[in-house]
């Protein structure tokens, strides 16, 4: 009896094991929320059993009113669960970019890359260390002047004269006010801190759409990270610029690949105003010449199969390469990494050998709808990488909005 009472609480775990296994990768098989367009016909597949909040049948029909919500009760292998379904909005049309841009942006305040110890007389001393500082720390004022540069924490520490200076620190969403004692260093006679620091950022991305009623653009799909610290540059200011691609090092297993390109000029063509996980975000100086606008797919509309890519890989002009989408990944607990795509155009895959550096912010394109961008390359095999929903990349605009008029 005892057995059978083991084997019996052994079925019944492994049940609520799988019932719980279900329910956490719902999210990942269907979106939490499924948007149309006027006169378009809803369905999810025939393997679903779709009803309903008011149990009444819920075969494919078409909204015709813009707003209209309907709760629905979906049966996935006896498991129910509620999803929602939103009539037609505005379907937002952009322009497909593809083309390469130089990226120049200047942080806010100053970020803390490193730290080195000062000898002292017969002693090693670091003061940041002492005062509190840390690494991915931005510092953003001293003795009460706000920092533009690196120069200026060099002039601030350099005048102390070994007195106790004030520092305000910004500690991801936390703010901090420290104090540090600039030492004189025995190998120079200067005084010093012991930081390493870093106040701006280069590099290529590419355009992912531009919005010619608004003349806002997105780009890169992910965002400007410091190269040391991993951590993403807070943007002050930045700008971005033409660029010609010259050439490229192959992606291999474990190495990845990147484009080289130069900035054709120093003439900026758009202002950067967001830095952020879901990329780049900003106004264009004057029209993105791309091709006619065609419409953003909203998540929901994303599925498993052929797609294209828009990128440059010579020159500056971007093509087309075909790929395939995968899987994709409807929860946002990964929030950059939606898609899981393959490269197999052979041209492509001969030039490059696949995803490269330089090619972050890619349009993917499937239906005829832009479904989103490139964003990182798998390192053990270039061919392969991950996408983010251009849904998700559009939840910026808002701020570019506010943003864009201001200084």
């Amino acid at each position: 009896m005892r057995r059978v009472i083991q084997a019996f609480a052994g079925i019944a775990c492994a049940g609520v094991i799988l019932l719980l296994a279900l329910t956490a990768s719902i999210q990942y098989i269907l979106p939490d929320t499924f948007r149309i367009d006027q006169g378009e016909e809803f369905f999810i597949s025939e393997r679903l059993s779709l009803t309903t909040s008011d149990e009444t049948d819920f075969s494919p029909k078409v909204f015709d009113k813009q707003g209209n919500a309907y709760r629905l009760h979906i049966n996935l292998t006896g498991d129910r669960h509620v999803q929602e379904v939103i009539s037609y909005s505005q379907r937002r049309m952009v322009v497909p970019g593809g083309s390469p841009f130089g990226i120049k942006m200047f942080t806010d305040g100053v970020m803390v890359v490193g730290m080195s110890d000062i000898q002292v007389g017969s002693e090693n001393v670091n003061p940041a260390k002492e005062a509190g500082l840390k690494i991915g720390d931005m510092i953003t004022h001293m003795n009460g002047k706000k920092l533009q540069r690196t120069a200026d924490i060099k002039e601030i520490i350099a005048s102390s004269q070994g007195r106790p200076v004030t520092v305000s620190v910004r500690r991801g969403d936390t703010h901090l006010e420290l104090s540090l004692t600039p030492v004189l260093s025995a190998l120079d006679r200067g005084y010093k801190a012991g930081i390493w620091v870093r106040d701006s950022s280069a590099g290529i991305g590419t355009m992912t759409y531009y919005d010619p009623e608004t003349g806002i653009f997105a780009g890169l799909g992910h965002g400007v990270c410091d190269v040391d610290t991993g951590a993403i540059m807070p943007l002050s200011s930045g700008e971005i610029v033409d660029v010609n691609i010259s050439g490229c090092n192959m992606g291999q297993s474990g190495k990845p690949g990147e484009l080289k390109g130069t900035f054709s000029t120093d003439k900026p063509i758009g202002r950067l105003l967001i830095n952020s996980e879901f990329g780049l975000f900003g106004v264009m100086n004057g029209s993105y010449f791309g091709t006619d606008p065609i419409p953003m797919a909203y998540r929901s509309e994303v599925k498993p199969g052929p797609a294209v890519i828009l990128s440059t890989i010579s020159g500056n002009k971007p093509q087309s390469f075909d790929i395939l989408i995968e899987k994709v990944n409807y929860s946002d607990i990964a929030p950059t990494k939606n898609m899981v795509i393959k490269i197999i155009d052979k041209k492509l895959l001969s030039t490059t050998g696949g995803i490269v550096q330089g090619m972050s912010g890619s349009p993917i394109i499937q239906d005829g709808k832009l479904v989103g961008a490139v964003t990182h390359v798998f390192v053990n095999d270039p061919a392969k990488g991950y996408g983010i929903f251009a849904e998700n990349m559009d939840k910026q605009i808002g701020k570019v909005e506010n943003m864009r008029f201001s200084a």
